[in-house]
């Protein structure tokens, strides 16, 4: 592992890597902090862009924007009271109270330090697990694979909390991934006599009309939001008796943050929630938070940092994102001709250790860049969603038609915009769609190799321990999502009993 990240370092120390590095870094600073346009939407966006790129220099830019604006939502949460991500919206409880009291340098101050050390504490882990967790996976066969990525739809299924929705979802997105050639026989299906159709519906029309186009016709339906009013504040990053203060809270929300980021689909929105009751819980003097508590703006920010390089563990180990972006970037590894799992450790450990080391220098370059970019920002803040948003269908139509050189791509984008607008406005997890469509062509072929292997016999799926094991998982995974609102109902019932 030690010669593997030398390696790496040595990778990333190449001017044209450290240039991509800075750029993202920049580029997701932005992103994360304007509302409205989310890590997602840009990783969305320079998807096409990084199909022409070298792989290392395509995926050290893509997990870069990824880290950087999970950090920099907190700077719009803070001074404005209006994340610009969806993991910032804990922040906003504690950091804009502080803001209104004057304190706004010191919760960005606080802000950035934690995150800082979340994502640091995150990557760490990342190193560390991945290789483990690779090792295990190893003795994957097709009954295995099969049941990884069960549990991955599974799990995407039940985001939400709305099973029904879920399953839906996936199997659209398995509808759309069995169109084109068969894997195994080569037959066309569902092709409707369209030449194009013949090698499938290609992944990046589909996740950037359900994420991008989606998010602009949304967006222009809201109208714009104007952020302005900025006030000069000093930000002390290094304050002592504030680190003092917070420590505690950033070490334990760090580690929550990783173990949360690591379960697949439960994303670092969750567990800057989760961190954030917690710390609440173990404070002794709970009425603060809501008012301006320094540890009110440590504790999510720390969370949220830590599992978004918690998420690319079961990503890069086992080939099953852990949050929506994941899934987009597990689309962009599958783009070009990469698979993400167990074997993908060993052959290419190059790319891996490289993206490794980019990360922990991405939340070195976030202390380093936080300060001179939030000293310009209220100048970004002031354009308004009616000039970015035409920006970003250029740039969803540019990218899209690259790819191929196929308008038919662009019409598709088109059509899953619009229904990933439509979809959203009842809840929709669009990100069981993008996942059906990834995992589905590997849990068909996988399903397709067991039942040979076995002669169609389905229990070699509970015979083996290591695919019983992920398919008993999934199975409690569901059942949870169906169980545990009928207990709420149960108790809440009980309680307006109780107080009658």
């Amino acid at each position: 592992m030690i010669e593997d990240l030398i390696g790496g370092f040595g990778v990333v120390m190449q001017p044209v890597n450290l240039l991509i590095l800075a750029s993202a870094v920049l580029i997701g600073f932005v992103g994360g902090a304007l509302p409205g346009i989310s890590g997602v939407i840009l990783v969305v966006i320079l998807l096409p862009v990084t199909y022409t790129m070298e792989p290392t220099g395509a995926f050290m830019l893509l997990t870069a924007i990824y880290a950087s604006s999970v950090f920099s939502g907190l700077i719009t949460a803070i001074l404005y009271r209006a994340p610009g991500t969806p993991e910032a919206v804990m922040t906003a409880l504690d950091g804009y109270p502080m803001t209104q009291k004057g304190e706004a340098g010191k919760a960005l101050g606080v802000g950035i330090l934690s995150s800082a050390v979340g994502g640091m504490f995150g990557t760490v882990v990342l190193i560390l697990a991945t290789p483990l967790l690779a090792d295990i996976a190893l003795q994957f066969s097709s009954p295995e694979f099969f049941a990884l990525a069960v549990l991955g739809l599974t799990v995407v299924a039940s985001l939400g909390g709305n099973l029904l929705l879920g399953l839906i979802g996936v199997c659209i997105g398995l509808m759309i991934a069995s169109v084109g050639l068969d894997p195994l026989t080569g037959t066309t299906r569902f092709t409707f006599g369209s030449l194009h159709l013949m090698s499938g519906v290609n992944l990046i029309p589909v996740i950037i009309g359900l994420f991008a186009i989606s998010e602009v016709l949304k967006r222009c339906q809201e109208g714009d939001i104007h952020l302005t009013g900025n006030k000069k504040f000093s930000i002390r990053i290094f304050d002592w008796p504030v680190i003092r203060q917070i420590r505690g809270t950033v070490a334990r929300s760090s580690i929550l943050g990783t173990a949360i980021g690591i379960l697949p689909g439960i994303g670092a929105s969750t567990a800057a929630m989760v961190a954030y009751s917690e710390t609440v819980r173990w404070s002794k003097d709970r009425k603060r938070f809501g008012r301006g508590a320094p540890e009110g703006v440590a504790a999510p920010e720390a969370a949220n940092n830590a599992a978004a390089m918690g998420a690319l563990v079961p990503l890069f180990a086992l080939g099953i994102p852990g949050s929506g972006t994941t899934a987009i970037i597990l689309g962009a590894f599958i783009v070009h001709g990469l698979t993400p799992g167990p074997t993908f450790m060993s052959g290419n450990s190059d790319l891996i250790y490289a993206v490794f080391v980019g990360l922990l220098i991405v939340n070195v370059l976030i202390l380093v860049f936080s300060k001179p970019f939030i000293a310009i920002l209220s100048k970004l803040l002031d354009v308004p969603y009616s000039v970015l948003g035409p920006i970003i269908v250029i740039c969803c139509i540019v990218g899209t038609y690259s790819v191929q050189n196929a308008m038919m791509d662009v019409w598709l984008m088109l059509g899953f915009g619009l229904a990933g607008f439509l979809l959203e406005k009842i809840g929709f997890p669009l990100v069981a769609i993008i996942l059906g469509v990834v995992l589905g062509p590997i849990a068909e072929s996988e399903l397709r190799r067991s039942l040979a292997m076995s002669r169609g016999d389905l229990a070699i799926f509970w015979e083996r321990p290591i695919s019983a094991i992920l398919l008993g998982i999934a199975i409690l995974l569901v059942t949870m999502t169906v169980v545990v609102p009928i207990l709420r109902r149960r108790r809440a019932r009980k309680a307006t009993t109780r107080d009658s």
